[in-house]
This record gives C-alpha cells, structure tokens and sequence, in this order.
C-alpha cells in the first residue's frame, strides 16, 4: 500500500461527539394530537366557512391591542394613501393615461432620446 491510498474506513468522526451520535426529538403529528384532543373533551380548531385556513384582514386587526400607538398611526397612513391611490387611478380612463405619458414625454429633450443605431 503507497502513501497515495486513501484509507478505507466507515464514516467520518467528529471530536466531541459520544459514539450515539445526535439523538433527536420525534415529531408529534397532527392526527394524534387531535385524538388526544377529542379524548380530552377539547374540540379541534373550527375550519372558517369559506374553507380557507387564513384569517380574514377583518380578524387579523383584532390583535391592534398589541399594537403602540405609532404602528396604528402608520396603518392608518396606510391605508388613507392606499384609498387616495386607488380613487386616483379609478378616475382615468385608459385614453387619459396614454394622453398624460405622451405629454411627459414631449416635455423630456431630445437626451433622453432612444438613439438611433445602424445606417438609415
């Protein structure tokens, strides 16, 4: 055998680690969990009539108790700029918008004009 070789052995060992190796948890799953419940006289959570799992933007702001007064002062920004957002878009039509990004167009100089590249 040369010095090249590499030896053959079984895995790799790492210093620190007792022979056993990591020893992990076991996952509970959620059927048992929901046997335990019902054993227990506990009812499982309750799926929303819609059948959808998430909670509605209507339940979630239950929990602005949570919330300090500067994060309820910024939601309510939001929301307004959101509202005044959307009544501006609402209003103009399709026509109105083409009419605006021309006219914003025609004020740019010929800078920021597309050059024209190749002969002719």
């Amino acid at each position: 055998m040369s010095d090249y070789d590499f030896p053959l052995g079984g895995s790799l060992k790492l210093k620190g680690v007792s022979e056993g190796g990591i020893v992990k948890k076991k996952k509970k799953s959620k059927s048992d969990q929901t046997a335990k419940g019902a054993v227990q006289g506990e009812e499982p959570a309750k799926a929303s009539p819609s059948g959808s799992n998430r909670s509605s933007p209507a339940i979630a702001s239950g929990s602005d108790d949570r919330k300090t007064a500067a994060e309820k002062r910024f939601q309510e920004v939001q929301r307004k700029r959101l509202a005044d957002k959307v009544k501006k878009l609402a209003g103009k039509t399709h026509k109105d918008r083409v009419h605006e990004l021309n006219a914003k167009l025609e004020a740019l100089s010929e800078h920021h004009d597309i050059p024209k590249v190749g002969p002719g």
